[in-house]
This record gives C-alpha cells, structure tokens and sequence, in this order.
C-alpha cells in the first residue's frame, strides 16, 4: 500500500497530472488550508476536482482538519516561529484534536496528499504522512 505526497508549486499542469498518473495515483487528498488564492492556478480546490477527473481518472477529497491551523501556518510563514517549532506545533494539534483516529487506511491506499510546498522537507504533509506511515505502516513516496 503507497501514500504519496505532492505540493503543486513549480509544476506545470502538464507535469503534476502526469506525475499523480504515472505514479498510479487513484486519489488526491487536499490537506491545504486555503485552496483558493489565486496563486493555486490549476490547483485551486474548486477547479481541481475536475482537472484530476479528466486529465487522469482521479476522485478528489478534502480534509480540512489535516491543515495546519491558519494561525501557525502565519506564525512560521513569517518566521515568528522555526520549522522545529512549527513541527511540534502541527503533529500536536494533529494528535491533541483526534484527526488521525477518524482516518480509515483504506481511503489512503494508492492516494496523494496534497499541499502548496515543493519540496517535502519542511511541509506538513511529509509530517503527516510520517504519521500515517508509524500508524499503519504504509509506504510513503514524495513526489
């Protein structure tokens, strides 16, 4: 079973909906606390179902309670608060609310997390997926 995990920024339409497919990517999870900022271009949350079903063959699901809170997303984005920080910050709020025990294992099988960041090193969805990953055991593949 594959988690897999991609942020939308610097790709092109072309390149991130063959990537999802190519990977065999049967689901995206948008994990994004605002997804509808213009910048989001082909990935804002109210355009994306569509492009995902047509370009690929790919549900979308939304799971708000796996974004960071607005506030910590502020406080790191402006550099109030350091990634360690931040880090803690986000897998406690992801335990302390009890989002991880209302997940079911099987809607992440074959699915993408989906967020804003590039690169995996420093985004939540690498924390989560680590997450999901110590919970069931599933392999994680940052895209």
């Amino acid at each position: 079973m594959n988690l897999y995990t991609i942020g939308f920024t610097k790709h092109s339409a072309e390149n991130f909906f063959e990537t999802l497919k190519s990977a065999g990517v049967n689901k995206l999870i948008d994990i994004r606390i605002n997804k509808t900022s213009q910048l989001a271009g082909f990935a804002k949350g109210s355009d994306l179902p569509y492009f995902l079903k047509i370009t690929a063959g790919i549900t979308y699901d939304s799971i708000e309670n796996l974004a960071p809170e607005k506030e910590l997303l502020v406080r790191y984005r402006t550099k109030e608060i350091s990634w360690e920080v931040f880090e803690n910050l986000y897998l406690r709020q992801i335990q302390s609310s009890g989002a991880l025990n209302m997940l079911n294992p099987k809607d992440f099988e074959n699915a993408c997390l989906l967020c804003s960041e590039h690169a995996s090193d420093r985004c939540h969805r690498r924390l989560l997926a680590d997450e999901l990953h110590k919970l069931w055991g599933i392999q994680v593949v940052h895209l």
